[in-house]
């Protein structure tokens, strides 16, 4: 039997999926009397649905992925003579784009040094928290083993993933979790009574102190966070906060941790989002823009000394990195992932991002001055949230179904745009806007307009 995707009808395709296809995040009760969505074409930043509907893309293929837009035909042409190539070798042994990329990458990470390939954001993080507990066995006898991770971050959708994650519906029903995961405080200004003040930063920083302290600084080996918070509401951290983390987990021996799956490579203005704030960590994670979703890719990033751990002592057996990920191995990610690194360099899509994320931010903080729904605005780069409050004083959150509709609203009228959703009891009003890299004025009038025109009727 033959398959020829050009073909195949919309109707039939519809159909199969309806039929068979178990989608992310869905309810499914409401397909079995309606079309799913089905998303057949994409070009630049718009994209087409399988009963023709344009569509302007505000938030990256719905989860901060395609950076460099829809349709590079280089990066697919990149990635299709690499496979013709050698499409495939496990990463025990070394590939070409593999040697290439992480080359590429380290350039722009000063301070790291080594690049372990796996296929996803969850599983990144996997490794990087076995690398942790390994250093724990190797080095500390197995106590320094628990990982830190904040209130309102998400680290991927595993049950360890899960367990660090401080996202309470996105792991509810899945427990019982990994052991030796300790949440603290989260460190958003807008939600904190102390939000106001100059030193908050250093404030929200001594929370995690705190929580070591409380653990015991001999059982904790790392602290996990995002850089900026994405899921959880997009939060930038405030002035002195990471700078105080770093200096809290050289006091006492902790790895930072830093999970760039959303922020990394351009999505902030710089390569990565820990790059605002002048430190360098132990290990770094990312995965969605690396490859910009035309090929499966993640990357944990160590530093030299984190990798010299596992070399020891060569006579022990027990003693190197015992990891695999299979399609770790696969060609196709670092290829795309060099030719989406050279778009980005030689279309100064870094540039771009700082002066289209200002117009964005400014366009927004227009909305704010009309709605009063709106109770901050937050972002850096082409990455911002809109929170939706019932009142401005008390910050109180509008329901969910404010902001779902808001989206709902805009979905109808052909721009897609991001929301919190399924990560709280309460604060699941923050509208989310990461379009891709390549934006212009032109699109960002055309998102924010429809924003406006759904508040208008909806808010």
């Amino acid at each position: 039997m033959s398959y020829d995707v050009n073909n195949y009808s919309m109707d039939q395709a519809l159909a199969d999926d309806r039929n068979h296809v178990w989608h992310h995040l869905t309810q499914h009760k409401p397909l079995e009397d309606n079309d799913p969505l089905m998303i057949v074409e994409g070009k630049g930043m718009r994209v087409l649905d399988a009963k023709g509907k344009e569509y302007l893309d505000a938030v990256s293929g719905a989860v901060w992925t395609v950076n460099v837009g829809y349709g590079r035909e280089s990066i697919a042409n990149a990635v299709r003579d690499q496979l013709v190539k050698m499409n495939y070798f496990a990463n025990s042994a070394g590939s070409l784009p593999g040697a290439m990329f992480a080359q590429q990458l380290i350039d722009k990470m000063p301070g790291m040094s080594r690049v372990y390939y796996s296929n996803s954001g969850s599983e990144a993080n996997e490794k990087a928290y076995k690398i942790v507990r390994q250093i724990a066995y190797k080095k500390f006898g197995g106590k320094k083993h628990k990982i830190l991770y904040r209130d309102r971050d998400y680290h991927g959708t595993t049950i360890t993933a899960l367990s660090s994650t401080g996202q309470l519906q996105r792991k509810d029903q899945y427990g019982p979790f990994t052991p030796g995961f300790v949440e603290f405080p989260h460190c958003s200004a807008y939600h904190s009574p102390n939000g106001g003040d100059a030193d908050f930063g250093i404030q929200a920083a001594r929370l995690m102190e705190d929580a070591i302290l409380r653990e015991g600084a001999d059982t904790v080996g790392a602290v996990v966070i995002e850089p900026i918070t994405a899921g959880g509401g997009v939060i930038v951290p405030p002035a002195g906060y990471m700078k105080e983390v770093r200096r809290i987990c050289d006091k006492y021996n902790v790895l930072l941790h830093i999970d760039e799956v959303v922020c990394g490579l351009g999505r902030t203005g710089k390569w990565f989002g820990y790059q605002h704030f002048d430190i360098i960590p132990d290990i770094v994670t990312m995965a969605k823009g690396v490859a910009s979703g035309y090929a499966a890719i993640s990357c944990t990033v160590t530093t030299e000394a984190v990798f010299d751990a596992f070399k020891d002592d060569p006579s022990d057996t027990m003693s190197y990195f015992r990891d695999i990920s299979t399609f770790g191995g696969c060609t196709a990610g670092p290829a795309a992932a060099l030719e989406n690194m050279r778009i980005i360099e030689d279309e100064n899509l870094l540039e771009n991002v700082q002066k289209m994320g200002a117009y964005l931010n400014e366009r927004l903080h227009g909305l704010a001055e009309k709605y009063q729904v709106i109770g901050d605005i937050r972002g850096e780069g082409l990455f911002q949230g809109i929170e939706l409050v019932v009142d401005r004083e008390t910050r109180e959150p509008v329901h969910e179904s404010v902001a779902a509709g808001v989206a709902a609203d805009c979905m109808a009228n052909g721009v897609i745009i991001g929301r919190t959703n399924r990560s709280f009891e309460l604060h699941n009003n923050t509208l989310c806007l990461s379009p891709a890299l390549i934006v212009g004025k032109s699109e960002i009038d055309e998102i924010v307009d429809a924003i406006d025109n759904a508040l208008g009727r909806i808010a």
